[in-house]
């Protein structure tokens, strides 16, 4: 399910990225010969084309040969490249029009719409552009009035930012429909009156079990995710917390964000072993930081554990073993110490403390649903407006956008390295089930990834055409299509490399 998710997520975005493209090309006059979602290599699923007023639709089809015919010289004869192979040109309007009146390419003023059979991707191919549709060979000696390279430098410009503008808009949309939908519950931290809890990592760094975190370098946090961001995204150091009665201040190590990451990587790694030796096992992330919520037995399973002990609902657990006073998070990970072995389990029922003796399995659970933290918190929910909803839609999406640009700063070290995933990585991030609410989000997250990522000024993406644009703006002087087709190529084996190595992370963890 989450792989269905995530080829559908991508298959809309790219669709509406290459229509931001397609939109400005039409509207510049354009030509635009192809748009296509997935690739086509060979043949298409489907093939469509309006032809004197009708639409004539091909299925299962190969694809139309190119508008092109070999290049002669003067006595006739084919000129070659320097690796042997047959240079070609577009065809001229008369030679168009002496082809049949079925052949798709006499009415090149009309685009071919279609779908691909490899589910990744998409393009949308103008006319007159160097791009990973066209080489430079594979355009006429002479621009024509239809094509991208004749038109002026702030058209040019306008076509290639369109598709990062429509990812761009579409996020920020998506997030106000999200929240005009569905509202937004949060959980204030003046709302957790027990404090929070803190992983190993962030007790080394001073903090205390059910410490409150007063402000980072002077900024008051409200909610948990504010306190990861600004300690581990953002890297401040600063910290002031409330101990009791006692206000203490903290300061963060330099490699904090490096070092949480690598404790989180050694921690997906036992978490993989375990679901590889257990197929049934749940899978969880490693965990920073949390409420410190108490662990109140909501429902006893039949035949697990707790049910051999008599446990009963309301049963509040603090301990395991020798260790006491925990939190649920804490509780779980005793637990996790101990798998088919016996633990002697401590918990309060009216107000009494008693004790049991447990023999957990080898998932290290004692079979008992939890009260959630909506038990213990008083979660703040808001409905908006249509008209409230887009604005606080625009500012959830910069947020993310903010945050997400500056995780750069750890990705290049060895630990950010390690953590980077690729398309595996992305569809664990969707529900395991449907889930519109989650299914919308991560489609608007992805929107604000793939408009930054074609923003980067990398040869072959969006971002490498606006820095040659801006380029020609400076030094009024374009770049020629036989040095954009070079750079393209770099660019894309740039880009394979990128994601040769982000997936062959997914495959090294899904095996190591």
């Amino acid at each position: 399910m989450q792989w269905i998710q995530l080829i559908l997520a991508l298959s809309f975005l790219v669709v509406i990225h290459e229509l931001g493209h397609f939109l400005f090309a039409r509207l510049f006059k354009v030509r635009v010969e192809k748009f296509y979602m997935f690739f086509n290599p060979k043949f298409s699923l489907i093939r469509a084309k309006k032809i004197n007023g009708k639409w004539h639709v091909k299925l299962f089809a190969s694809n139309v040969e190119a508008s092109a015919v070999p290049v002669t010289d003067e006595m006739g004869n084919e000129k070659k490249d320097k690796k042997g192979n047959t240079l070609y040109r577009p065809m001229t309007d008369d030679e168009l029009q002496a082809l049949p009146e079925d052949d798709w390419r006499r009415y090149p003023d009309n685009t071919e719409w279609g779908i691909g059979w490899v589910p990744f991707g998409g393009y949308c191919a103008i006319a007159g552009m160097v791009d990973e549709t066209k080489a430079a060979t594979d355009l006429s000696s002479k621009p024509q009035p239809w094509e991208f390279r004749s038109k002026n430098v702030w058209q040019r410009l306008c076509i290639i930012i369109g598709g990062i503008l429509v990812n761009f808009i579409a996020a920020l949309l998506i997030f106000g429909m999200i929240l005009f939908h569905w509202g937004k519950s949060e959980l204030p931290l003046s709302n957790i009156h027990t404090g929070l809890y803190y992983s190993d990592i962030l007790v080394n760094e001073g903090f205390r079990q059910q410490d409150k975190v007063l402000s980072i370098n002077d900024v008051e946090p409200n909610s948990i995710g504010d306190i990861f961001n600004a300690l581990i995204i953002n890297g401040e150091r600063d910290v002031v917390v409330l101990r009791g009665a006692d206000t203490i201040s903290l300061t963060m190590s330099e490699d904090l964000s490096q070092r949480y990451l690598a404790l989180a990587n050694d921690y997906d790694r036992a978490e993989r072993e375990k679901e590889r030796a257990d197929k049934t096992y749940r899978k969880k992330n490693y965990v920073a930081i949390s409420y410190f919520t108490p662990f109140v037995v909501d429902s006893v399973m039949s035949g697990g554990a707790a049910s051999f002990a008599n446990m009963q609902s309301g049963d509040s657990i603090v301990g395991v073993n020798n260790a006491q006073n925990l939190c649920y998070v804490q509780i779980t990970n005793e637990l996790a110490k101990y798998p088919c072995d016996s633990i002697t389990l401590s918990f309060y029922r009216a107000g009494e403390l008693q004790q049991a003796r447990l023999f957990i399995g080898d998932q290290a659970k004692i079979g008992v649903y939890a009260k959630p933290e909506s038990a213990f918190y008083t979660y703040v929910h808001t409905d908006y407006t249509l008209f409230q909803a887009i604005p606080a839609g625009i500012e959830m999406g910069w947020d993310f956008l903010v945050s997400y640009v500056k995780q750069f700063r750890v990705i290049f070290t060895k630990e950010g390295a390690q953590s980077v995933g690729g398309f595996g990585a992305i569809s664990s991030m969707f529900p395991d089930t449907w889930n519109w609410y989650g299914f919308w989000y991560m489609t608007a997250v992805l929107s604000l990834v793939l408009a930054f990522m074609n923003f980067l000024p990398i040869p072959a993406l969006d971002g490498g055409y606006i820095l040659f644009l801006i380029w020609e703006i400076i030094t009024r002087r374009k770049p020629s299509d036989k040095f954009l087709e070079v750079a393209n190529t770099i660019g894309f084996w740039l880009l394979l490399a990128l994601m040769i190595f982000s997936n062959g992370n997914d495959i090294f963890k899904a095996f190591f």
